[in-house]
């Protein structure tokens, strides 16, 4: 049978596994192995089956995930969202929707140090939404800016899926990181922007808060000392090259450990609680990575890529009429399925068009993980809508959906930014030194 024919029926088979609810890892590995097989022979399917997870785990590489994973669960019981909202409360409250302003750039900061869009919606629905309920934001304002906020934790470094984007495409994890900083802020800003719009044509939805003294506004910096240090140890080390991203991972995570050791907010519960939280991820990431390996040995016998990169480029269309079809299947994929499932399963697909294409890897990486970004908070899977709605129970999944749309529309306007202006992506990581 052709190997093409035989890699889209494993590709169907697939999806019916997805769709019976298998975990992901154990789809890919299985579908895999079993192409594999057919295509090649039952020892050769063996032996990858038997190298490909000793490869993954041993890779010295790799241990920048539980790394920076740990970096977050300890930055997480430090109060340093807490802190960060604070500052920004009284330094920008003022201003019409100023707190949920405040609750976009404490989410920026916030995932600076975690790499975590859910941790971050968890964290800042707890302390952002009753203070803005205090002054009366309207529900759709309030949840949307904390679940679209949430998003900002897998764009702007350290991020799992710019480090899972890395490792499946061969790219340079500092590079990557370094990349997602401008096109964080960016889409920060614009979030800001579009909240102050909403509530200058609309006055209520989000009243403007007290004005602190300047004193006060002062005396709020001093509590985010560490994390500023933090930040700029991390992502300062890795673009001066200080720093690989396992030892920048590694000086993270004990950064991390030290600041909650000085505020006092670890105890011997909370800090096993980290651990814990810290190996349940990686084990997740790694299950995920290990089948996704499998299936993409799968994925290369069966020439579909190179079949698909051909067809395309003998289509004759233009190269951003592609880029656009592949981001708008990533968000048609959004609706359905968790953003880092998307992840393993389509970029080794359309990674070598996009290769062929003349685009710049890097920069496709900002943008794909944007599109993750998007799916966080896409109807009607939006994990971070469904964390949110888990800390505030009593405001229906269709106001917090509503209250989205401006924000989703937003990261439509910061995708089209960055693709007519790549180096917003590139300048940084072209600049590095090391």
């Amino acid at each position: 049978m052709n190997p093409v024919v035989i890699g889209i029926l494993g590709l169907f088979v697939l999806f019916i596994l997805l769709a019976l609810r298998m975990q992901i890892g154990f789809a890919m590995a299985l579908v895999g192995f079993v192409g594999f097989i057919i295509l090649n022979d039952f020892q050769a399917g063996m032996g990858i089956l038997g190298l490909e997870p000793f490869k993954i785990t041993a890779d010295y590489t790799l241990s920048v995930i539980p790394l920076f994973l740990l970096m977050g669960e300890f930055a997480n019981q430090s109060r340093m969202g807490a802190e960060l909202y604070d500052m920004l409360y009284k330094w920008i409250g003022f201003l019409p929707g100023g707190l949920a302003m405040a609750t976009v750039g404490a989410c920026a900061f916030f995932a600076a140090i975690t790499g975590s869009s859910l941790a971050t919606a968890a964290m800042f629905g707890m302390i952002a939404l009753p203070e803005m309920r205090k002054l009366n934001y309207a529900e759709t304002l309030s949840t949307g800016c904390i679940a679209a906020g949430g998003t900002l934790g897998i764009l702007i470094p350290p991020s799992s899926v710019l480090i899972i984007y890395g490792i499946l495409t061969e790219q340079s994890i500092a590079r990557l990181f370094i990349a997602g900083m401008l096109p964080g802020i960016l889409l920060a800003l614009i979030f800001m922007v579009t909240i102050y719009v909403l509530t200058k044509r609309n006055p209520s939805l989000g009243a403007p808060g007290p004005k602190f003294k300047t004193r006060e506004k002062v005396a709020s910096l001093k509590a985010t000392w560490g994390i500023i240090v933090l930040f700029i140890l991390v992502i300062g080390g890795l673009y001066t090259g200080w720093f690989t991203p396992t030892e920048a991972a590694g000086v993270g995570a004990f950064g991390a450990l030290v600041l909650a050791l000085l505020k006092r907010s670890l105890t011997w519960k909370t800090f096993t609680a980290s651990l814990k939280g810290t190996v349940s991820s990686t084990a997740f990431i790694f299950g995920i990575l290990i089948g996704a390996m499998i299936f993409q040995y799968f994925m290369t016998l069966s020439q579909i890529p190179d079949h698909l990169t051909s067809w395309i480029v003998q289509m004759g269309v233009g190269r951003y009429v592609v880029v656009s079809a592949i981001i708008l299947a990533f968000m048609v994929m959004g609706c359905f399925m968790e953003g880092l499932s998307i992840m393993f399963l389509a970029v080794p697909i359309v990674y070598p068009i996009i290769v062929r294409l003349g685009f710049d890897p890097i920069w496709f990486g900002v943008i794909i993980t944007l599109t993750m970004e998007m799916s966080l908070i896409t109807p009607p899977v939006g994990v971070n809508v469904f964390v949110l709605h888990g800390v505030a129970r009593d405001v229906p999944m269709y106001t917090i959906f509503r209250g989205i749309l401006p924000f989703w529309l937003a990261m439509i306007a910061c995708i089209i930014i960055l693709t007519m202006f790549p180096q917003i992506a590139l300048f940084l990581p072209n600049s590095m030194m090391g």
